[in-house]
């Protein structure tokens, strides 16, 4: 698939902003990926009416559409060279309801202002994703986010009780748990008679087994299950169905939380207190490695030992203060058990903010690395089974010592998830290969591990290319049907779940000095938003 030749125009009827200037392009043209593509236009829906005639216009006249939250994803499925839709501002919402836990948002919003919408109500949504304060509901749902307090509550698709969707021909249709499904719509009707047959047959997992989180491919495996079409289109990217609104379940106000900030003298002491604290109930256990540590030391009041090899935050949850804090000693405990070189405890909210602000700073302090070291997010969603998570930590520092490159490591250790993210000289004249090289040895571990190449982030166009390593031929087959049966002629963010032709995993990577230009003042704008990670910012109020 090509980009349409000759320049579009607003579809009849459209009325949010449509424009194809170089400017407007170019603030599209990366998200927090690696990525820098061009796409030939922009679409802001102002409302759903708006999305229904942006679909129809595509779908009539073979245009692809790449839905768009706040642009914070990692996997490069919020960039391309077609028609950029910015959801953004799909903010409507309604108060949520105290008797049943159910709140209705726009995809639009982000989470921390659902989270402030649900605790009006005394209630909670408890996925908390550390992107929380700009990465919007309907990414979220997109990519099946999950977040530090996964271990606990597990990830968004599980949380979500219903979806609006615009799908591929425009119908448009909520999609809820327990209701009959619309069979009247062709998308349906055709996922049900051509894919459901071959899927209730199947004897594969159609999963990677033992893995604890995975946002990767189709999750056929979960809707197998439950029958819930919900279940398959969370995750699923954009590729089958724009979302508008979500239904999400709550859960009551949390009581009272303690938290531990805990060092070790080597990594793999730390991933063994991992599993331990997993074990006694932690809501949240989350990994930072050497090179973090290292980075992060000046940044933060906390004293972190010259030793420390690795560093866990733990967090505790109990009925009340003091039962929180019983609940953190145990843990405690068990952590000096483990070989904890220094455990701090942080009982109150003041102490804990310190500590959590450590992992919380991650992108932030990475972005300001010397001018020439770029942090780029190569291979940096990885999950599998917790018995294999230190094979997988070692093998990923093995595969960045043979390319005589860095990397920081961090992450959910509790769901043996770690992000990593390369830390590139692009001085350096052969980089390219050797990146590249990384990502290929580190994609041929997680195979050999039986894990996951996106436990939270997503396929995106990055890793797409990828999956045939790691999915076996009658998941990626039937993954391909089930893009066919929900979008026949492929205008629903191509090149995602299901690899286009001699598609490659690296685009034009921005970091790259060689990369083409885009338009000084999207340059400037994406500069600022880099800076502040202001990712919630509405891209054309930025020129």
């Amino acid at each position: 698939m090509s980009s349409p030749m000759g320049p579009l125009t607003a579809p009849a009827g459209f009325r949010g902003a449509f424009r194809t200037d170089a400017a407007a392009c170019g603030v599209y043209s990366e998200s927090a990926g690696i990525g820098r593509i061009i796409p030939c236009a922009v679409a802001v829906p102002i409302d759903t009416d708006d999305v229904v005639t942006l679909v129809r216009w595509a779908y009539a006249n073979g245009i692809p559409l790449i839905p768009r939250g706040s642009g914070s994803s990692m996997g490069n499925g919020a960039v391309g060279e077609w028609v950029i839709v910015d959801l953004g501002q799909l903010r409507t919402y309604a108060p949520a309801n105290a008797s049943t836990a159910r709140m209705i948002c726009g995809t639009g919003i982000e989470r921390d202002r659902a989270e402030q919408i649900a605790n009006q109500a005394a209630l909670s949504f408890p996925v908390d994703p550390s992107s929380g304060a700009f990465a919007t509901l309907g990414g979220m749902v997109a990519c099946n986010s999950a977040g530090a307090r996964s271990v606990r509550f597990g990830a968004t698709r599980e949380w979500v009780t219903g979806l609006e969707c615009i799908f591929a021909d425009g119908t448009r249709a909520w999609i809820r748990r327990g209701a009959a499904l619309p069979t009247e719509l062709p998308t349906v009707e055709r996922f049900l008679r051509d894919v459901a047959p071959r899927v209730l047959a199947s004897t594969d997992p159609l999963a990677h087994v033992g893995v604890r989180k995975e946002s990767s491919g189709y999750a056929l495996a979960a809707w197998r299950d439950s029958r819930d079409l919900v279940d398959l289109l969370v995750g699923s990217e954009g590729t089958l169905a724009l979302f508008v609104n979500v239904e999400l379940r709550l859960i009551p106000m949390r009581s009272a939380t303690a938290s531990l900030f805990v060092t070790f003298d080597t990594l793999e002491a730390a991933v063994e207190a991992a599993g331990e604290a997993t074990r006694l109930g932690a809501t949240a256990v989350e990994l930072l490695d050497k090179t973090f540590l290292d980075i992060a030391r000046s940044a933060t009041p906390i004293t972190i030992p010259e030793s420390a090899e690795g560093a866990l935050l733990i967090e505790a949850e109990g009925d009340s203060e003091r039962g929180a804090a019983d609940h953190m000693r145990q843990m405690a405990e068990a952590c000096r058990a483990a070989g904890a070189a220094s455990v701090l405890e942080a009982p109150d909210d003041p102490m804990a903010s310190q500590i959590w602000a450590i992992r919380h700073a991650a992108s932030p302090t990475l972005s300001r690395l010397h001018p020439y070291l770029s942090s780029m997010q190569v291979v940096e969603d990885g999950a599998v089974p917790p018995a294999k998570f230190p094979a997988y930590v070692r093998g990923v520092r093995a595969a960045f010592a043979a390319q005589r490159m860095q990397c920081v490591i961090f992450g959910h250790a509790g769901d043996a998830h770690a992000h990593v993210n390369a830390l590139v000289d692009v001085r350096e004249a052969d980089w390219r290969g050797r990146l590249a090289a990384v990502l290929a040895n580190v994609t041929a571990l997680i195979a050999r591990l039986g894990g996951t190449l996106s436990a939270e982030h997503g396929d995106g166009r990055l890793r797409t290319p990828l999956l045939a390593q790691v999915w076996n031929a009658e998941s990626v087959a039937l993954f391909a049907a089930t893009k066919v049966a929900f979008d026949p002629t492929g205008i629903l963010n191509p090149g995602v779940k299901v690899p286009l032709a001699g598609q490659e995993p690296f685009p034009a990577i921005k970091y790259d000095p060689e990369a083409a230009a885009i338009a000084p003042e999207a340059r400037v704008a994406l500069d600022a938003v880099n800076r502040s990670q202001g990712w919630a910012q509405h891209r054309l109020g930025l020129l």
